[in-house]
């Protein structure tokens, strides 16, 4: 090496001492950490800073968390509390009154009518009222309160009123609720919904201990006063039906809290009891051996599968919907299948023939849809899914997993720089305009398309007109879709039942298939029916003078759904023009209309809104996201069947 390639390394070496912390031995506290690491793996918790106060400890509660259940014992009464905190501007706008009129729907009580919510005073709380009161909440807590004995104590109205008493001298504060009872299910339990907001209307914040054990503690104290201990003849009979069910139980809780590198040893009697627990604990054994989540480690041993837990959780979740799609179909022969969105060419068409909540505390609806393939399909929603937007007997469509949008695709290839500029995209379509659309028109869906990527945080807003763009734009709007909706898509084709389609005047789902030739239309389950339907809907058309029979051809009318809509669309305007004294005026493909949305309007077409300009009205294409601007002036676009609100009087805000 020459002397001046010596000097220039010289030269490029700088010095660069550490802070001081770093001055230590760089193993010692890897070595730390991975103890630590190892320890809470065992159960031990770290201890907080000198002087540092637990995150666990913040709010009302703390201390009472730690002296609850000091009275509880083996034979004590247990209770199951589900908790979920919902900070209310996260959720969408109408989380509360779709939450509160889920839990007081028909067949929740105890003779199978409708739920009825109760709250400290009374028996009948107003819902509309309590939801008023929490609008301007920061937060919310929800509840599902689940005793184990919920039969026996009986009157579950009483039972939450003293759990939430106590509470309220746990926490030293009064507390604003309301309570409907479900007795619909296995396991009665009672929703509680409790403002975030104290009796000073400061914010209500508990403290996580008293949240995650404090409450359910009370809940067990004051279920064992009610009841008195439970037996040891109530205690056996409990585990005895444990022994065989394929989901996640308390006595492979206890097995797992046993096993010592995986392995529980059987062989020595702990206590008095012990001989009893034993041999349910090698009846349960035994049945994870047959599953082939344990195998025999020698006498009295036997090693545990490392996947047992989320193993059995899932058999249990797939136990439940089994049994939630046999309780649906009935006495009908079906295939039983579970919609997996993860496959993105996967489609299911069909009937609904049941809907509830897959996940009560996460609003997380299902469908079981009877298929055209002729098999029976558990679809579940996304989060917030309006299950009243899908009546029983509807037909849907539900497609798997998100794609690339078209919009995305675009954003990113006219972005410079990591900019889209509108300007600039307004020029490419008009220069490329399409007949019959307006170049602003399209410009406007892609900025609703970057409005509601901004919300998730995926592009900026710089200044009007002007978005910062990541480079993976379409894939990262994938996942975004995907998250959002659950992984699956369901729309409605018709809110008719499929034997009301047979004979009515309107453009139904049956002359879809008509036109389409019932593709995937099997001849088993659903599909024979749907092919039973059809033959008497030709019948129909063919006394309309919309369909002729060549030999075993069938001739449909041309525009046949435009005929078929027009004649619906007329008789529906007819009866509201009387109804009300309004004229009514026919839409015109692309045309812009701006009125008061006064209702919503079905009929055999489909689902339209009726906007109301003063002067008269107009049916338009309805969609659920304007149903909570009943009264509003809004804008509608209509454009070959399809509509684009605008809402209120100002471009932009709008919904494709």
């Amino acid at each position: 090496m020459s002397q001046r390639d010596k000097a220039d390394d010289v030269d490029r070496l700088r010095i660069r001492p550490g802070p001081p912390k770093a001055r230590q031995p760089e193993r010692t506290p890897r070595f730390i950490n991975r103890v630590l690491r190892e320890a809470s793996k065992a159960g031990a918790k770290r201890s907080a800073r000198p002087g540092a106060r637990s995150a666990a400890k913040l709010g009302r509660g703390f201390v009472a968390a730690s002296m609850a259940g000091r009275r509880l014992g083996a034979n004590s009464r247990r209770v199951v509390i589900k908790t979920r905190f919902l900070v209310l501007r996260q959720a969408s706008s109408r989380s509360i009154e779709t939450h509160l009129r889920y839990i007081e729907r028909e067949g929740v009580d105890r003779d199978g009518g409708k739920g009825s919510a109760y709250d400290p005073l009374t028996d009948e709380a107003d819902l509309s009222t309590f939801e008023e009161r929490g609008r301007d909440d920061r937060h919310q807590f929800r509840f599902i309160v689940s005793p184990e004995d919920a039969e026996q104590l009986g009157d579950l109205h009483g039972f939450t009123r003293r759990l939430m008493t106590r509470m309220e001298a746990d926490l030293g504060t009064r507390l604003d609720w309301v309570g409907v009872d479900h007795w619909d299910t296995d396991n009665p339990h009672t929703h509680i919904v409790l403002r975030g907001k104290d009796q000073t209307a400061q914010d209500l914040v508990i403290a996580r201990d008293y949240i995650s054990h404090g409450m359910r503690q009370r809940a067990c104290e004051l279920a064992t006063e009610w009841l008195g201990p439970r037996t040891d003849w109530e205690i056996r009979e409990g585990l005895l039906r444990e022994v065989n069910p394929e989901r996640w139980t308390s006595l492979d809780r206890s097995l797992q809290q046993q096993a010592v590198d995986g392995v529980v040893d059987l062989t020595a009697a702990l206590d008095a009891h012990a001989p009893a627990q034993r041999a349910l604990q090698i009846g349960r054994l035994q049945r994870l051996t047959a599953l082939g989540l344990a195998e025999p480690a020698g006498v009295n041993r036997w090693a545990l599968s490392a996947d047992l837990e989320p193993t059995m959780r899932a058999m249990g979740e797939r136990g439940d919907i089994v049994r939630t799609m046999q309780r649906a179909i009935g006495n009908e022969q079906r295939e039983l299948a579970v919609f997996t969105a993860a496959e993105d060419a996967h489609r299911v068409v069909g009937r609904i023939i049941g809907k509830g909540m897959a996940d009560e505390l996460q609003d997380r609806g299902y469908l079981v849809v009877d298929g055209v393939d002729g098999r029976a399909h558990y679809v579940t929603l996304g989060p917030g899914s309006d299950l009243s937007q899908y009546p029983a007997g509807g037909i849907v469509e539900v497609r798997g997993a998100a794609e690339v949008r078209a919009a995305d695709k675009t954003i990113a290839a006219l972005a410079k720089d990591g900019l889209y500029r509108t300007d600039h995209h307004l020029a490419l379509a008009r220069a490329q305009a399409v007949p019959d659309r307006d170049p602003r028109d399209v410009v406007a869906a892609h900025v609703r398309r970057l409005e509601a990527l901004r919300r998730a945080g995926i592009v900026e807003r710089v200044t009007e007109g002007l978005w910062r763009i990541p480079t993976d734009l379409p894939e990262r709007g994938k996942r975004y879709d995907a998250q959002r909706i659950g992984g699956s898509t369901v729309s409605l084709q018709s809110h008719m039942p499929l034997e009301a389609q047979t004979r009515v005047i309107g453009a139904t789902w049956l002359d879809q298939q008509l036109i389409g030739g019932a593709n995937g239309v099997t001849d088993n389950g659903f599909g024979a029916q749907v092919h039973d339907a059809l033959r008497l809907r030709v019948e129909f058309l063919a006394e309309q003078g919309l369909a002729t029979r060549r030999g075993q051809r069938i001739v449909l009318a041309q525009n046949l759904l435009a005929t078929l809509r027009s004649r619906d669309i007329g008789a529906a305007s007819k009866a509201i023009a009387m109804e009300t004294g309004l004229a009514y005026h026919a839409v015109a493909d692309g045309e812009r209309l701006t009125g008061v949305y006064r209702r919503r309007v079905l009929i055999a077409s489909g689902r339209f809104a009726m906007l109301d300009d003063g002067m008269g009205f107009s049916l338009v294409p309805w969609k659920p996201v304007i149903e909570q601007r009943l009264g509003q002036t809004m804008t509608a676009f209509v454009r070959a069947n399809s509509v684009s609100w605008e809402f209120g009087r100002q471009r932009g805000r709008s919904i494709g």
